[in-house]
């Protein structure tokens, strides 16, 4: 499963801080996978607290738009979007990553 491989990747960064107790995360509206699946896929491998919350998607256009996007397919490691705007593609610029943002050790 592809969040697996992404979820060990986090909990191996999280371990370099020390015994861990809980981390947050920040996760993109599309990210490679969805936060939800992400959190319940590290949920199962530890039994740290795991906080997130979803960082919106923001594109931006050729004809002017910035903004959210209209998410026209989601699937694991893709999208499709368009512009509300003009209906072309637009280049993403936020809402794609997975940030570790904290880490909280004994």
């Amino acid at each position: 499963m592809h969040e697996t491989a992404i979820a060990e990747g986090i909990i191996v960064e999280a371990k370099k801080h020390g015994s861990v107790k809980a981390i947050s995360l920040e996760i993109g509206e599309l990210a490679h996978v969805p936060g939800a699946e992400l959190v319940e896929c590290l949920r199962r491998l530890v039994d740290w607290k795991v906080e997130w919350k979803e960082r919106p998607a923001v594109a931006s256009c050729g004809c002017g738009y910035q903004g959210a996007p209209v998410i026209v397919e989601r699937g694991h490691d893709f999208f499709l979007i368009e512009c509300p705007k003009c209906t072309q593609v637009p280049d993403l610029t936020d809402g794609d990553e997975i940030k570790l943002v904290d880490v909280t050790v004994d």
